[in-house]
């Protein structure tokens, strides 16, 4: 039957997967009602990460708001950039965001953006800001990956491993459907299914992990060491990205070539938090090796100079 979904190595079929519900008369897509629980969730937290270390949870809801808005419309032009041979012929396309169509790394740009004028504005600390923001994202994203599974994208090619998801072939986009798939397509009863990386579920269970290991490090962080945490976001989001985008058939293209968009920017951000995480490193150690031989210089002289 058309809706259902399988997940047939662990014995789950879902009969009915909806895409929208109706209320009063009113359409509403289950993708934005999962962002939207991803946001507030992720409003929430801020909130109560601001108020645990000793911020104003006032600033951090306003910029939450604020971040959220740019986020929401730099991860469309990100995506519309990106797939501009079909929008160019669909301009009105470009506005319906029922369907999906977010990038996430857009939406990171535009909220970091956001989050720099916001913090300048209120005269707060951009970085302890974005260590503030790194576990919400974290948790965000880790949300908002499933609203893929009820629009039934951002999927992988075939496998047969014991996460393989089934998925009807007609609930699919024909352009995502790689001739592997098609050679391993499977009829049960009536309907023609392709089974598939379920990458969506890769990626929120490896934001799951991002998320415990930045809420670890929020509240063991020096301030002498702010942007830490924001590092260790990039570091870790970036190379599990990077993995998950390999496996994709919906991936965005770098115009001009078959080079994987954000597979390439997940590359390039890892490598350079990785860099940064171990010149601060190096700088924290170098100057407390300073200090302890300025402190039994100055114990041996008798604390004269």
């Amino acid at each position: 039957m058309v809706g259902t979904i399988r997940f047939p190595h662990l014995g789950i079929t879902l009969p009915y997967v909806i895409r929208s519900v109706n209320i009063f008369g009113f359409e509403i897509a289950c993708y934005g009602m999962v962002l939207a629980a991803a946001m507030v969730a992720g409003i929430l937290l801020v909130m109560k990460i601001a108020e645990q270390t000793g911020q104003s949870r006032d600033d951090y809801f306003d910029l939450g708001m604020t971040a959220i808005l740019a986020a929401v419309i730099c991860a469309r032009i990100y995506y519309v950039a990106f797939s501009w041979d079909y929008y160019s012929s669909h301009i009105k396309e470009i506005f319906n965001l029922r369907g999906g169509g977010l990038a996430i790394y857009g939406g990171i740009a535009g909220g970091a953006a956001a989050a720099a004028v916001f913090s300048r504005i209120r005269k707060m600390s951009f970085l302890q800001a974005a260590d503030t923001i790194v576990p919400a994202l974290a948790l965000g994203q880790m949300i908002g990956r499933w609203g893929n599974f009820f629009n039934r994208e951002a999927f992988g090619g075939y496998t047969d491993n014991l996460f393989a998801m089934q998925l009807p072939a007609g609930d699919v986009r024909a352009s995502e459907i790689t001739r592997e798939m098609s050679e391993h397509m499977q009829k049960i009863g009536d309907v023609l299914y392709v089974q598939v990386h379920p990458t969506f579920l890769y990626e929120s269970l490896w934001n799951l992990g991002v998320f415990l290991i930045l809420m670890f490090l929020t509240f063991r962080i020096r301030s002498a060491s702010r942007g830490t945490a924001a590092l260790w976001y990039l570091l870790l989001y970036g190379t599990g990205r990077f993995w998950i985008e390999g496996l994709r058939t919906d991936q965005l293209l770098l115009t001009g070539t078959s080079i994987p968009v954000s597979q390439l920017l997940s590359a390039v951000l890892a490598a350079a938090a990785a860099v940064c995480l171990v010149i601060k490193r190096i700088t924290r150690n170098t100057a407390a090796v300073k200090g302890t031989k300025e402190y039994e210089s100055k114990r041996d002289t008798g604390g004269k100079d």
